[in-house]
C-alpha cells in the first residue's frame, strides 16, 4: 500500500553523517565521517566494575521503573558541580536527565514552538539538532558564521524581520561542524539580543570539557540572571555516547514542562547508566578522566592539522581548533564539494562529511567539508590525509 506520512514527517531525511557512516563499515575505509570518541577514551575497566557492582548489590534499583525527572544523587551531584565548578544555575533552576542531549533539543522544540514558528541557528550546524527542530514543524533561520562565532549583526537583523522568534540554538564551544568558539565577547551580546527581542537561548555544549589549548570562557547560561537559557549538556563525548545520558539545566516551569513531554516519549532516561555515570563522578578520579582525555584529543588533532597544513594546504584551507573532535575544511570557490567527497570516499577510500548536510537549507551550495580526528587512529589520520591530498590532486 502507498503510505502517507505526516508533513512533518516527509520533510526529515536520512542523516547524511549516518549514510556516509555505512561506508565506514567496509574494510580500508578511513573514518573521517563519524563523529565518535577515540576508542581508547572510553573507561571500560571502571564501567564493568561499577556495573558489576551495581548488579550484585542493588539489581532491582538498577533494572526497575524510576522517575522521570532523572536517578537523584546524580541530579543533585550536576546541579552542585554546575554551580560550584561553572557558576551555572540560580534559585529559579531545576535540572532533568535526558537520553542525550538531542533529547533536549527534541523536547524544547515541542515545548516551545508551534508550526511555522522560527528557531534561529548557526548556519552550518549540527545536522541532529537542525532535524529535531525539522521534526517539531519550526521553520530554521540560519545565521552565518564567523571566526568568533555567530554573526551578531545578522542575528539581529534576522530577529527584526521574524515573526514568531522563539528559540535561538547555539553551539559555543568547539561547535559541530565549524570548531569555531563564540569568543568571550560575543556572549554576553548575544544574551542582551536573546533578552531583547524576547527568544529563549538554547545552549548546546557537548564539547566544552574537550578544551586541550586556550581559555575557557564561561558558558552563557552562567549569565542567566533573566531565566531564558536553556542548557543541554551531555556524557556522551567525555563517558559514553552509547549510555545515552544528557541533561538540561533550566528554569523549573521549563523543567516541568520537559518532564511531561518526556514522559510521552520514553518514561526515564536509563536508570542503570545513571548509575554508572554517578558513581563515576563521584567515587572515581573524573578531573583525571578529562585531563587524559584533553591530552587524547590534543595528539590527533595537532597530527590532524600538521598534516592538513602539509598536504592540503593552500587549495584547501581549514579552522584551527583549541578543543573538540572536528576539523572545517574549505575548498576552493566553484569547487563539486559532492563530488570531492564522493571521489573521496569511492576512490581513494576515505569517508567525510559534505559540508551542505549541516546546512539550514541542504540545498544551498558548499565549499566546505568536515573531518573528525577523534574516531581515526594516529596511523589512519597519516593515511587518510594522504588519500585526501591524492583527491586534490585528482580534482583541483
Amino acid at each position: 500500500m502507498e503510505y502517507s506520512f505526516s508533513r512533518a514527517a516527509a520533510t526529515i531525511k536520512p542523516s547524511a553523517i549516518r549514510e556516509i557512516l555505512k561506508f565506514t563499515s567496509l574494510p580500508g575505509i578511513i573514518p573521517f565521517a563519524a563523529g565518535n570518541p577515540a576508542p581508547e577514551a572510553f573507561p571500560t575497566e571502571a564501567v564493568a566494575e561499577i556495573s558489576d557492582r551495581l548488579l550484585r548489590t542493588a539489581p532491582i534499583d538498577a533494572l526497575q521503573y524510576s522517575v522521570t525527572e532523572g536517578y537523584t544523587p546524580l541530579r543533585n551531584h550536576l546541579k552542585a558541580d554546575l554551580h560550584d565548578r561553572c557558576g551555572m544555575g540560580q534559585s529559579f533552576d531545576e535540572l532533568i536527565v535526558t537520553s542525550g542531549a538531542q533529547q533536549v533539543m527534541s523536547l524544547a522544540v515541542k515545548a516551545f514552538c508551534n508550526p511555522g514558528d522560527e528557531v534561529f541557528c548557526e548556519d552550518p550546524s549540527f545536522i541532529g539538532s537542525l532535524n529535531a527542530f525539522r521534526a517539531g514543524g519550526a521553520k530554521l533561520v540560519g545565521v552565518p558564521m564567523q571566526p568568533d562565532g555567530i554573526d551578531l549583526e545578522r542575528l539581529e537583523q534576522a530577529l527584526k524581520e521574524a515573526r514568531h522568534p522563539r528559540l535561538l540554538y547555539v553551539i559555543p564551544n568547539f561547535q559541530n561542524p565549524t570548531g569555531v568558539t563564540l569568543s568571550r565577547e560575543k556572549r554576553p551580546a548575544l544574551y542582551e539580543l536573546a533578552k531583547r527581542y524576547g527568544v529563549l537561548i538554547l545552549e548546546d555544549n557537548p564539547y566544552g570539557e574537550l578544551r586541550f589549548a586556550g581559555e575557557d570562557i564561561p558558558t552563557i547560561k552562567s549569565m542567566d540572571t533573566e531565566g531564558i537559557v536553556i542548557y543541554a549538556g551531555t556524557f556522551s563525548k567525555v563517558l559514553s555516547p552509547g549510555m545515552r545520558i544528557g541533561y538540561c539545566l533550566a528554569p523549573a516551569p521549563v523543567i516541568q514542562k520537559l518532564v511531561a513531554l518526556k514522559q510521552t516519549q520514553d518514561v526515564h532516561s536509563s536508570i542503570w547508566a545513571q548509575q554508572v555515570a554517578d558513581v563515576f563522578l563521584t567515587e572515581y578520579d573524573f578531573p583525571a578522566h578529562l585531563e587524559r582525555l584533553r591530552e587524547i584529543y590534543c595528539r590527533k588533532a595537532m597530527l590532524c592539522m600538521e598534516q592538513a597544513e602539509q598536504l592540503l594546504q593552500p587549495e584547501i584551507t581549514f579552522h584551527p581548533v583549541e578543543g573538540g573532535l572536528f576539523l572545517w575544511c574549505r575548498l576552493p570557490s566553484g569547487t563539486d564539494m559532492q563530488k570531492f567527497c564522493t571521489v573521496a570516499v569511492s576512490d581513494f577510500h576515505v569517508a567525510v562529511v559534505p559540508g551542505n548536510a549541516f546546512s539550514v537549507d541542504e540545498n544551498a551550495p558548499s565549499d566546505c567539508f568536515r573531518i573528525n580526528y577523534s574516531t581515526p587512529t594516529d596511523e589512519q589520520i597519516v593515511e587518510g590525509m594522504q588519500q585526501l591530498k591524492r583527491t586534490k590532486e585528482k580534482l583541483l
